[in-house]
C-alpha cells in the first residue's frame, strides 16, 4: 500500500503517543474497561496492549476508504506483539535489564517496525491465506482480554517491578 509520507509519520507518532499515554490510564482511572486497553501491572504480557491497541487504531485510521488495506496491518499487528514479548524476555528476564529508558527505545523500534512492515506488505490481499491475520489478530485481541481478567501464572504475567527481573541462567 502506498501512504502519503507525512499522514504515515503523523499517525506513527500519534500511536507511540497514544502508547505512551496507554501506560498510565489505568493508574488514572482504574476500572475493568481501562485494563482492557491499558497494562494494570508491569508485566511483558501486559505491555503488549501498547504495541497492539495504538497499532490496530493507526491500521483504521491508515486504511479509511481503502478496500483490504487493514489486512497487511493485521499480519504486521500479532507478528509485533510477539516481538514486543521476545525482546522483553531477553531484556527483562535474560539479562536482567531494568533500564526505562531501554522499554521505550524498544517500543519506538517495535512500532516502527510493525508501521514499516505494514507499509511495505503488498496485494493482491484476498482468499482464505488473507483471513488468518484477521482471525491471529482477532485471536490476540480475546487473549488480551481474558489474561488481564483472568491472569495465569507464569514468568510472562508477572509485575516485573514487584519481583525483579532477573532471571538466572541454566548452566
Amino acid at each position: 500500500m502506498i501512504y502519503p509520507k507525512r499522514q504515515l509519520i503523523v499517525t506513527w507518532l500519534a500511536a507511540i503517543l497514544a502508547g505512551c499515554a496507554l501506560h498510565f490510564l489505568y493508574e488514572w482511572l482504574p476500572s475493568a474497561i481501562t485494563a482492557l486497553f491499558s497494562p494494570v501491572n508491569e508485566s511483558l504480557w501486559e505491555h503488549v496492549k501498547l504495541v497492539f491497541w495504538p497499532l490496530l487504531g493507526a491500521a483504521l485510521m491508515l486504511s479509511r476508504d481503502r478496500p483490504g488495506g487493514m489486512r497487511p496491518w493485521l499480519l504486521a499487528l500479532p507478528l509485533m506483539c510477539a516481538l514486543m514479548l521476545a525482546l522483553g524476555w531477553v531484556y527483562h528476564l535474560v539479562l536482567g535489564g531494568e533500564a526505562v529508558w531501554v522499554d521505550v527505545a524498544v517500543y519506538i523500534l517495535v512500532m516502527t517496525l510493525g508501521f514499516w512492515l505494514a507499509a511495505r506488505f503488498s496485494g493482491p490481499f484476498q482468499g482464505i491465506r488473507w483471513l488468518l491475520p484477521i482471525l491471529a489478530a482477532a485471536v490476540l485481541a480475546l487473549l488480551i482480554g481474558w489474561f488481564t481478567l483472568y491472569p495465569p501464572e507464569g514468568l510472562l504475567f508477572r509485575d516485573l517491578s514487584a519481583v525483579g527481573s532477573w532471571l538466572p541462567l541454566p548452566c
